[in-house]
């Protein structure tokens, strides 16, 4: 699988291209602050075609340029219960991200709802530029935080770790921590279970690309990330 990661220009999150080869379809996941240049790049050396984008919530650091990257056709997937936060996004965030926001960039936030939003829930499955997707829910971050599961994996990353398939996290799991509960939405109990039941079971051989920091694995997180190792039984 054809996997090009790039962080926006703010808050430093993750932007993925994902694709089965070059000159094919592809799938852009969380499309942040200023990606849009870096993707046409990305696009037009590798010769993708945009099929779908997909969210992992409905932060403003995750979405701020889902608009302008879908257009009018491409459909953005977002869960059900994040569906409202894209309806007044910069309402619905963090004023101090937004200040943030204002002043890196001089100038003022603006938002367009995308015009092709499809709803997911727990359990969906996607197939979407060829490759298969499934929809894991796991809130605690927002209330419709989800993770993006396929039994697909960079090319040439076996030749690095041990690892099976693949897992994009978004702000439910990073290297050495989680995303945090404190945003309106969050819920620290609902954190709690979601890595308890969504994430702790996932296999030892799964890469995690998550929405900040490196890409790890589920068996360095098991073993080393301390919201993991003291989760209560």
């Amino acid at each position: 699988m054809l996997t090009i990661a790039f962080p926006a220009q703010a808050f430093d999150t993750n932007c993925y291209v994902l694709a089965p080869e070059a000159g094919e379809e592809c799938v852009i996941v969380d499309p942040g602050v200023g990606v849009e240049e870096t993707l046409r790049e990305i696009l037009s050396q590798h010769r993708l075609r945009p099929a779908a984008v997909l969210l992992t919530h409905g932060h403003v650091d995750h979405v701020y340029s889902v608009t302008p990257v879908c257009g009018s056709d491409t459909a953005a997937y977002i869960h059900a219960d994040d569906r409202y936060r894209l309806h007044d996004l910069l309402g619905r965030s963090n004023p101090g991200l937004i200040a943030m926001f204002e002043q890196q960039f001089g100038a003022a936030a603006t938002w367009t709802e995308p015009t092709n939003v499809v709803e997911i829930g727990d359990g969906t499955r996607l197939t979407l530029a060829g490759m298969d997707f499934d929809v894991l829910h796991a809130p605690g971050h927002t209330e419709g935080s989800v993770m993006f599961g396929t039994d697909r994996v960079p090319d040439g990353i076996r030749e690095q770790v041990d690892v099976d398939r693949t897992m994009i996290t978004g702000d439910v799991l990073f290297a050495g921590s989680v995303g945090r509960t404190d945003l309106p939405g969050g819920d620290p109990a609902a954190m709690q279970r979601s890595l308890r039941d969504v994430v702790l079971p996932l296999p030892d051989t799964t890469l995690v690309l998550p929405g900040h920091y490196q890409a790890t694995t589920m068996a360095q997180e098991r073993a080393t990330n301390p919201y993991l190792k003291d989760l209560p039984a």
